[in-house]
């Protein structure tokens, strides 16, 4: 084990010039935004799409119902969790306050990423290091079985797909300690439809299953019928967004691919789990009919025993308040990432400023005010987390 962690850490943004150059300068401009000079990561690094993303981690963890997907041991609790590709640091800061809830006040975060966009957590009462440091360049700044929870969370637009993920994943598994745990979070950027009336997911624990009735969101298994987008302005970006993403060698579709590839590391990690959830982004059609049926049906009955007719008024909505504010949240999230693609989508597109703007226009009519995302259209999300063997 490497004795010498203060000065890798401190050295780790410092190994070659060309690495220094591209941390102390990492940005550009494009088109009004600010992003990341010379590297494939294809979303902004500004403002907006931090709050893009801070609003996607609030939902994530709002509908798993905590910040940890995987269960703490009681006997064990952590003493020091790494966040890979930080970003704002949200994350970090949201499990501080979901530990702090059981009682678990003496945990350390770490931070890890390429440029310094967190806060400085410290000011909260977070024990919070930040460590800048290119994912591209292994092995990481950390020892050996240094942390007892590493979470990977939205990498997929980071980390390229064959041997970069496979050298992050193994750099996960060396720092993790022997019984550690490692979490995945992600989500696809390929979106789906959900088809009526989706028959239970087999397998989902209990609490799983009220917490999606609470949120009104769809458990995900293998079982869990879907088809290709309705929506035709979720049709085009769907098409764009994976044309834009294969020629970078991201994936589109995470959520996919990480069961198996977690099983695959049987002399590394075990216990592996996860928990999928469909987060449709708006009133289902399907939802209001059956709903509207039970109405009536309810209503004939009352009739019937009073021999008149009722005035036929129908409930506004089929969703609480919360369970609206959780889907319209989905939605956002959505149009805010394909605002943050623009100039992949447009070069893949072909339409100048002009036409996308048209285009743009047109999609955000539909789906904000002729609610066009109410035929199962869904955001899909998910949580693996195994532990170090």
């Amino acid at each position: 084990m490497d004795t010498s962690r203060g000065s890798v850490s401190s050295s780790s943004t410092q190994s070659t010039k060309e690495d220094s150059d591209t941390l102390k300068n990492p940005f550009v401009l494009r088109h009004g935004r600010r992003y990341l000079r010379d590297l494939p990561y294809p979303l902004p690094c500004d403002l907006p799409e931090l709050q893009r993303q801070n609003l996607h981690t609030l939902l994530a963890t709002q509908i798993f119902g905590r910040a940890l997907a995987s269960s703490l041991s009681p006997n064990s609790p952590p003493s020091k969790i790494l966040e890979i590709a930080c970003g704002s640091g949200y994350w970090s800061s949201m499990c501080h306050e979901y530990l702090s809830e059981l009682g678990h006040n003496d945990v350390s975060f770490t931070g890890l990423d390429i440029v310094p966009l967190a806060a400085d957590l410290r000011r909260q009462g977070i024990d919070w290091r930040f460590v800048q440091h290119d994912l591209r360049k292994v092995p990481l700044p950390f020892d050996d079985g240094e942390f007892d929870i590493v979470v990977m969370k939205d990498l997929s637009m980071v980390v390229p797909l064959g041997s970069p993920s496979q050298r992050i994943l193994d750099e996960a598994a060396r720092i993790l300690k022997s019984g550690g745990t490692l979490e995945i979070w992600e989500t696809d950027h390929i979106i789906r439809s959900i088809l009526p009336n989706p028959p239970r997911a087999p397998g989902t624990r209990a609490d799983e299953n009220a917490s999606a009735a609470a949120t009104a969101t769809f458990p995900i298994s293998t079982t869990t019928p879907f088809a290709e987008v309705h929506n035709k302005f979720l049709q085009d970006s769907n098409n764009w967004i994976q044309e834009a993403l294969d020629k970078r060698k991201l994936s589109p579709t995470p959520c996919a691919r990480i069961t198996q590839m977690l099983l695959q590391e049987p002399e590394t990690l075990c216990d592996v789990h996860y928990r999928r959830v469909a987060i449709p982004m708006g009133e289902l059609r399907w939802e209001r009919e059956a709903a509207a049926e039970k109405i009536a049906s309810k209503r004939r009955e009352s009739e019937a025993a009073k021999g008149h007719k009722g005035s036929g008024a129908l409930g506004s909505s089929t969703l609480t308040e919360e369970q609206a504010a959780f889907r319209y949240t989905a939605l956002l999230v959505v149009i805010q990432m394909i605002e943050s693609l623009e100039p992949l989508l447009k070069e893949v597109s072909g339409k100048n400023q002009e036409e996308w703007q048209r285009w743009w226009g047109s999609m955000m009519t539909n789906l904000l005010e002729q609610k066009g995302a109410s035929s199962g259209e869904c955001l899909e999300i998910g949580a693996w987390w195994c532990r170090k063997v």
